[in-house]
């Protein structure tokens, strides 16, 4: 009864959701075009622009891997909240500065971006094939984090095999249909949800379990001194360094992940994105109660060991709530896998559409790319589908690989952007130098390697070999020949561009 109640409850929300998402194109025209289909016609205001970047805030990761790394290790999970809040300082001046330079040239991507600053399209499909690559462990996690939610609110009915398959399905079909404008609409929701469930679990569980927060904290500080500090609870490579430097690295390559650059360039105006890079860092003060839920989840469910660390936040909700609460508190968790999914999966076939099939001249067209862009979303939800499968791991481990390897394109994106000089031979043996030393590192198990981050590890060598190639001249020669004007080549910071910023 307690699964068909709460299944019940997630399957009329999952209904609302795919609505939500088709009165969102609603009267935009017949198929449309990539440009509406993946940064929403460039004209989200205010409003649908805050919800749909605070989505970065409130995935899976945070809902479940907070709550997970909170049970596990305690103080290291607080990175999260480091870097969101510095990311937003960064993206106050980065935003404004990519929004104005897609507009001003008709972009729609990352990889957009980089073809059009070295004026190689080729170097979009490189750029389209390595992010892809980068990308696909944040799809695997938003589809274990989905997957977690569905098997644990059916009280073990439905399988997590079948959960995952559940969580692709819900989120391909939505994308497809919907774009980012759909994303935008149903980021209201899912916010609305998010707020009011974890208002109402901060409150209710030191409650239920502990007779109030007196009571949950002293226990925790006298039985789990070790959470509190870093490096935290039994894993001594995540100290001060380790904080820092992953803090360091994940706020300013945040600013350039694909998802967040279709954030910026889905604004109205640039003035929408400086608006919202001010009040953002207040949004993530809720990211402190998935992570206060973990440790309470050390006391009443014990022994999680592993990938069963991110059941914590969950394993409470079952043991404490009645079946329609745990319903609703699964909606919101479910949202919080299905918007960034589905906006990485839109992301990943807008850059194929756009810059990697686009080379074949018969998808040439803004409404054959969509479609072709339409195919690889299919695809890549695929391969991270089959990824979920055959190569578990934990949220937090999962989002870490995907920023360490996406810091590498810093150089290439901001750089380029704003030094003439720098160029296409520097960028690519810095990429090529920072890539091949983070796989080793990664891969080798050498991550963190010396209390540091793998990822600035990697990017300190890129940034050394690009830096090295540009004051040694090499590729100068075919810079040289670029002779459109800088105003053409390089970014500005978009002031004087604003507009309406009406939802």
């Amino acid at each position: 009864m307690n699964a068909a109640v709460a299944t019940s409850v997630f399957g009329a929300f999952m209904v609302l959701t795919v609505v939500l998402g088709l009165l969102a194109v609603r009267g935009r025209g017949r198929g449309g075009g990539i440009t509406e289909w993946s940064v929403g016609g460039r004209s989200l205001g205010a409003v649908f622009i805050w919800v749909l970047m605070a989505g970065e805030s409130y995935t899976s990761f945070s809902y479940l891997g907070g709550a997970g790394w909170g049970y596990d290790f305690g103080a290291p999970v607080l990175y999260v909240i480091a870097y969101m809040s510095c990311g937003y300082a960064v993206g106050y001046v980065v935003g404004p500065m990519l929004w104005s330079y897609a507009k001003r040239h008709g972009l729609v991507g990352i990889t957009d971006l980089i073809a059009h600053r070295y004026g190689k399209p080729w170097l979009g499909a490189l750029t389209a094939l390595l992010a892809t690559v980068f990308l696909l462990p944040y799809i695997q996690l938003q589809i274990t984090g989905m997957g977690v939610v569905v098997s644990t609110i059916s009280y073990g009915t439905i399988s997590l095999d079948w959960a995952y398959f559940i969580g692709f399905a819900v989120t391909t079909a939505f994308v497809v249909v919907s774009g980012l404008r759909g994303s935008a609409w149903v980021s209201v929701l899912k916010d609305v949800l998010v707020i009011g469930t974890l208002a109402f679990l901060v409150v209710y569980v030191p409650l239920h379990y502990f007779d109030g927060y007196g009571d949950f904290l002293h226990r925790v500080v006298r039985e789990r001194s070790a959470w509190l500090t870093l490096p935290g609870h039994g894993h001594s490579t995540m100290g001060t360094a380790w904080f820092v430097t992953t803090s360091l690295m994940n706020a300013v390559t945040v600013v350039i992940f694909p998802t967040t650059v279709a954030g910026y360039l889905g604004a109205r105006s640039a003035d929408t994105l400086r608006r919202n890079a001010v009040f953002l860092p207040a949004y993530n003060v809720l990211l402190f109660v998935p992570m206060l839920l973990g440790l309470a989840a050390t006391f009443v469910v014990p022994g999680l060991a592993g990938s069963d660390a991110d059941l914590a936040l969950f394993r409470l909700v079952v043991d404490a709530l009645p079946a329609w609460a745990v319903g609703v508190v699964g909606v919101a968790a479910a949202l919080s896998s299905i918007v960034p999914m589905a906006v990485f999966m839109l992301v990943i076939g807008t850059m194929w559409g756009r810059s990697v099939l686009s080379l074949v001249p018969r998808l040439s067209g803004e409404r054959r790319q969509r479609a072709a862009a339409r195919a690889v979303v299919v695809i890549a939800g695929g391969l991270a589908l089959v990824l979920t499968y055959a190569a578990p791991d934990t949220l937090v481990r999962l989002s870490l690989i995907s920023y360490e390897g996406m810091a590498q394109l810093l150089p290439m994106v901001l750089l380029g952007l704003v030094w003439r000089r720098f160029t296409l031979v520097a960028g690519l043996g810095g990429l090529a130098a920072g890539v091949a030393l983070v796989c080793v590192l990664v891969f080798g198990g050498h991550d963190p390697v010396w209390g540091v981050n793998a990822g600035i590890v990697g990017l300190a060598a890129n940034l050394l070999v690009a830096l090295s190639l540009t004051y040694a001249g090499a590729g100068a020669a075919s810079a040289a020949t670029d002779t459109r004007p800088d105003a053409e080549v390089l970014a500005d910071d978009g002031v004087g561009l604003g507009g309406a910023e009406a939802a």
